[in-house]
């Protein structure tokens, strides 16, 4: 009898073989090992001869029952499961447990198509020679910025995207806990909306350690200076 295609699926294989039917069972498991990476001890197989109908192809002597036994034809699916604990199977979808490669820096260096060799020819990042010009621009932009909205420290204001988030300037100027060049505004809210109690990474920028977090810090142009005074919620109530 010829040998018949058939479709050989697991879990982590797809692949079209050719089966021969006068292989015994055994045969077909020790066959599907090297497929599947299922040991032939814990492979159940099937044949799926319909959407869905499967045939279990097993026997108790499977030494002595042939394939030629059951209905083969071209193209059917050869289902075979692992009926392994799922913490005694190999995990061939996870990378936890391979040892990643990273190439030495010194190396990386002398490659010359890398991104870091694109960027010293067009002249980016730390490889433009006018780099420290266009962050003192930044800087000076920023403290252009806190003059011209007249922002200093004990000053009432409001941020500019929110009329109800309103309280007084406590501090202006560089905080190092926070990434990104020039000046920040440090506002204590009224009320405990804000994301800290006045100081960032154990450095305290204004008042004394609170429960109550109600300082932020912001950059100049979120920021409103004026006549905000404290809002009254019940101002606006009707008598009862």
């Amino acid at each position: 009898m010829a040998d018949v295609p058939l479709y050989v699926v697991s879990d982590y294989a797809s692949a079209e073989r050719r089966i021969t039917p006068s292989w015994t069972i055994s045969q077909l498991k020790a066959k599907l090992e090297p497929v599947t990476g299922i040991p032939p001890s814990c492979q159940q197989i099937f044949l799926k001869t319909s959407s869905t109908e499967k045939i279990p192809v097993e026997a108790q002597d499977e030494d002595a029952v042939y394939l030629q036994q059951f209905p083969l034809a071209p193209y059917l699916e050869l289902l075979i499961v692992d009926t392994r604990p799922a913490s005694a199977r190999p995990n061939f979808s996870s990378s936890a447990g391979v040892e990643k490669y990273v190439l030495p820096a010194e190396e990386y260096e002398k490659k010359t198509d890398s991104v870091l060799a694109w960027k010293k020819a067009q002249k980016l990042g730390r490889f433009d020679p006018n780099a420290p010009s266009h962050e003192q621009a930044k800087i000076a932009g920023i403290l252009q910025e806190i003059e011209d909205r007249g922002i200093a420290v004990g000053k009432r204001c409001r941020l500019r995207e929110d009329d109800t988030r309103r309280g007084e300037i406590k501090y202006v100027g560089n905080v190092k806990e926070i990434p990104g060049l020039g000046a920040w505004v440090g506002i204590q809210l009224d009320e405990p909306v804000g994301k800290n109690d006045g100081s960032v990474g154990g450095t305290r920028y204004w008042g004394e350690e609170s429960g109550v977090k109600r300082g932020v810090f912001v950059r100049p142009e979120r920021v409103e200076v004026g006549d905000y005074p404290v809002l009254d919620d019940l101002e606006d109530m009707e008598e009862i």
